[in-house]
Formats: structure tokens, sequence, C-alpha cells
């Protein structure tokens, strides 16, 4: 029986009642997989709610009656076999062309600060720039498998940036402040995780984030295989969740995050 006050509260209360008996009896048979990999403190193992963005997912699909499952690999490795169809879908992911193919892309989950970050050497020139070519003769650091920009790889690709590729952010992180790279480019919160979780004070007191956004587009997707026939049904109940959810205050408090010491202050 529907609580007839939930009609007079909220217009969203209702619709995920609906929801939830649309696709309730797909749901009760076996939770959705979802592929993914490690980027504390949007996902990870490590956190009781599989990460921020992890978490998000989860409840947007709860609004439908579905319940979901993680299992952690390799990026990689998670994008090829969900894209194959051996799970339900991944998350989550920036937009790629390339990529992209052979999903069902959802609306977006949240949007992520890309920043420039570099080490605040007092024997070199402050760092500074206001559009991707200015970093023509640094030392930038990158992971290969990520999304960055389309003009960010078309500008290592045709040469203009020396970009170096290691296998993730902790690894450009140290390279960094070795002194073997100028900047790389990195979520702002990632880096904030990594700086506290795998850094001492001392050497995180010398890392700085400039304050410009490398871009301010960069929105984050679930993605379900296209191969499965129930992925648009999915899709669908996914984002009417979303909405429900990021019109709530549970959506603001999912993103808060404490402090972080990467200052955006050089000396």
């Amino acid at each position: 029986m529907v609580d007839w006050r939930c009609i007079v509260v909220s217009a969203s209360c209702l619709l995920a009642v609906g929801l939830s008996h649309v696709w309730a009896q797909e749901a009760v048979f076996a939770p959705l997989r979802l592929a993914t990999g490690e980027l504390p403190p949007y996902a990870t193992a490590s956190r009781p709610d599989q990460g921020i963005a992890l978490e998000i997912v989860r409840r947007a699909f709860g609004y439908a009656g579905f319940e979901v499952q993680y299992t952690f690999k390799p990026w990689t490795r998670s994008l090829e076999e969900a894209r194959a169809g051996l799970w339900d879908g991944t998350a989550y992911w920036g937009r790629n062309p390339q990529r992209d193919v052979g999903f069902l892309i959802s609306d977006n989950v949240l949007t992520e600060q890309w920043v420039f970050v570099y080490r605040d050497n007092p024997a070199t020139k402050p760092f500074d720039w206001k559009e991707l070519p200015d970093l023509r003769g640094l030392r930038v650091g990158a992971v290969p498998s990520y999304t960055y920009t389309p003009e960010f790889w078309r500008l290592q690709k045709d040469g203009t940036l020396n970009v170096a590729l290691a296998g993730d952010d902790l690894a450009n992180l140290r390279l960094l402040l070795a002194g073997r790279l100028d900047v790389v480019p990195m979520e702002r919160n990632v880096a904030c995780y990594l700086m506290g979780a795998h850094l001492v004070p001392a050497e995180a007191a010398q890392l700085r984030a400039h304050p410009r956004w490398l871009t301010r587009q960069f929105t984050t997707h679930l993605m379900l295989s296209a191969k499965l026939p129930q992925s648009a049904a999915r899709m669908q109940a996914f984002n009417q969740g979303l909405r429900i959810l990021q019109g709530s205050h549970e959506y603001g408090d999912l993103l808060h995050l404490p402090g972080c010491s990467l200052s955006t202050r050089g000396r």
C-alpha cells in the first residue's frame, strides 16, 4: 500500500516507490555485478563504503530496488571484461569516445576536480599556466589509462608536451618529489588522499596545486555493457535514482571531504 503522505511531502519519494516496484522483480534474484578499480577516495576496497563514487552508484540503484556488488580489478581489465558482458557494467569512468564503445553511458555521477600538482622549489620559477601549450618544455607526468582531456593526449601525441608515463598517481607524486617531473595532472581529492596516506608531512608540504583546473567539465559515469539485454532498463532505473539522490541532502553529504593540505598558494 502506497503511503500517500509521501506524495505530499516529496515527489522524489513517490518516484522511488514506483521505481522499486517496476524493477523489484529482477532485483530480488541477484545483485548487479560491477567491475571497478582502485582510485581512493572515490573507488577503493579500503573504505567501508568502497569509495564516494561507488557509494553514489549504490544508493542511486537502491532507489530502484537494486543491490550492487563490486569486484575490484585493474582498471583496464574491468573495462574489457565489462564490455564483453562478463560483468553487468563498470564504474566509474570519465568520457572517452573510443573507450565508450560497447557501453550504455549514465548521467553524470560526480564532477572531478583536475589540477596540476607541482613541487614548490625555491630554486626554480613558480609554475604557472593558462593554456596546455604553456607546458611545453616541462616534464609532465601522466597515467596512460587516464582520460585527462582530448587536447592533453593530442598534444602528447604530436610532441608538444613531454609526457612521461607511470603506473599510477602515487608513482608520479614520488617522481615529482624526486625532481624527475615538473608537473602532474591529478584529481585534487585523489592527490589529497595519497599525500595523507603515503607521504610524510615534510614531503606533502612541498607540493602545491595550481588554482586553474585542467577542465571544469570532467564528468564521471556508470557504464553498462551493451551486450546485455537488461542494460537499457537498468540504466533508466539508475538515472532516475541518481536524479533523486542528487536532489537530496545525501548527495552533498557524500561529496563532503575533510580538509586537504594541498595548498594552491606558492611561496
